[in-house]
């Protein structure tokens, strides 16, 4: 009877160990990203998956943004698809 109770811990054990260090963190991770997305705003210097470093120069209701990655040219943008904020101010002009 000994022998049942002990195979029934270790898958269980087992789970536990995968959901405290590999599903929670993915799911704070993703809460994250979702947050820094949402926040985006114009004039905020973002990068792309893709490593395009531009500034938003239009926030779209559809999950899209406008960014202006070279003087004059913008493309549009999944929101889904920023990794990272660099500045969330624009810089002072010289």
């Amino acid at each position: 009877m000994q022998g049942g109770g002990a195979q029934l811990i270790f898958p269980l054990l087992l789970i536990l160990i995968f959901y405290f260090f590999i599903i929670r963190p993915q799911m704070k991770r993703q809460k994250d990203h979702q947050a820094m997305v949402d926040a985006i705003r114009r004039g905020d210097q973002v990068i792309t998956q893709g490593g395009l470093i531009g500034k938003v120069q239009k926030v779209k209701d559809e999950g899209e943004i406008e960014v202006e990655i070279a003087q004059g040219v913008t493309v549009r943008v999944v929101k889904s698809t920023i990794t990272q904020v660099v500045n969330k101010t624009e810089p002072a002009k010289k």
